[in-house]
């Protein structure tokens, strides 16, 4: 089958599909739901917060009505079996997790969230029979590569989590190899680099968007890495996860998502390009962060076809467009630079 066929064939399996979303009201969840939304689908969420700010900021309020929100913990198993057998849904997509210096903060929330609270989805998915379950895994999980740090780093490659985040994404992995193992419940794990866009606020790697928030706004702004990576548009990303919830497969496995790998030279550049009249005012240190700067992507193209991947200048100059305009309208301001 062709890529495009398939595509097509798996967009048209979504209108009136049920699905279930962790972790909604995080930025790839937001677009996550949004785009299932506006594809039909029937969409519950469960989160433990309420602030849909991300959600407001690029669905219209007709949109975020179709949605139903539960109010639950990720770490209490029984909240999330019984808000996932009340959806209906069998495909399951899970995105609740603490970032990196949340992790860092208070390693024994980060555990509870991110790895217990992988558990219970597995389990919950496993009590009621769903048919898959794709969550986050992260470019954390490979740590630095210092030997040939310009090198494509494949699916396999060895696993050396540089920071707690990374170790927690590790642990889900495995976790996730196990429950296929004993109990034939099917998972896809994605391990996106560097999300941005609308409602990427927050983490280590948000500075990129924070810095497009700022040019939008007649800002000054410093990123305060640079170096090589990959950079991700979330709304490629959120396709990305639902075409991974909805395509024929079976077993467990982990795919890289590339992206576009740029320099952060670049990055400024394109949001120069987009503002003119801030050239000059956003500025980067030079260091690098410790992450591969290049994931191979080949298996994951092999599965689900030709991935979404808006081009650099086009991801920067939407995101800028949409801030400028949420600006204008009060959906957004610039407390979260």
């Amino acid at each position: 089958m062709h890529n495009q066929e398939r595509y097509t064939m798996l967009n048209k399996r979504v209108n009136g599909e049920p699905f279930f979303i962790t972790g909604a009201l995080g930025c790839i969840g937001a677009w996550t739901v949004r785009n299932l939304v506006r594809q039909g689908a029937r969409v519950t969420v469960f989160d433990l917060g309420r602030d849909v700010h991300r959600l407001r900021l690029i669905m219209t309020p007709a949109e975020l009505e179709q949605v139903a929100f539960v109010h639950g913990d990720i770490t209490d198993l029984d909240s999330v079996e019984t808000a996932l057998r009340t959806s209906g849904a069998m495909r399951v997509i899970h995105l609740a997790a603490l970032q990196v210096p949340f992790c860092r903060a208070d390693p024994s929330l980060g555990a509870r969230v991110n790895v217990v609270g992988t558990v219970n989805v597995l389990e919950a998915a496993r009590r009621i029979g769903a048919s898959r379950v794709v969550y986050a895994s992260s470019v954390a999980v490979f740590g630095s590569s210092e030997e040939d740090p310009d090198a494509s780093v494949a699916d396999h490659a060895p696993l050396v989590p540089g920071n707690l985040y990374g170790v927690y994404k590790q642990a889900n992995e495995g976790t996730a190899r196990i429950y296929w193992q004993d109990w034939g419940v099917c998972s896809i794990g994605l391990r996106p680099h560097t999300l941005y866009g609308p409602g990427r606020d927050q983490g280590l790697t948000s500075s990129p968007t924070k810095a497009m928030l700022a040019a939008a706004a007649g800002l000054p702004y410093h990123i305060p890495y640079g170096g090589r990576g990959g950079m991700q548009y979330a709304d490629d990303i959120a396709n990305i996860f639902i075409r991974s919830a909805l395509v024929d497969f079976s077993g467990a496995a982990v795919f890289n998502v590339r992206g576009s790998v740029v320099d952060m030279a670049e990055i400024v550049a394109a949001i120069e390009h987009a503002v003119p009249e801030q050239r000059g005012t956003i500025t980067y240190d030079p260091k690098p962060l410790p992450l591969p700067a290049d994931l191979d992507d080949s298996r994951l193209r092999v599965l689900i076809g030709d991935l979404p991947n808006t081009s650099l200048a086009d991801g920067v100059q939407s995101t800028i467009e949409l801030f400028r305009a949420a600006l204008a309208d009060g959906r957004l301001t610039t407390e979260r630079l």
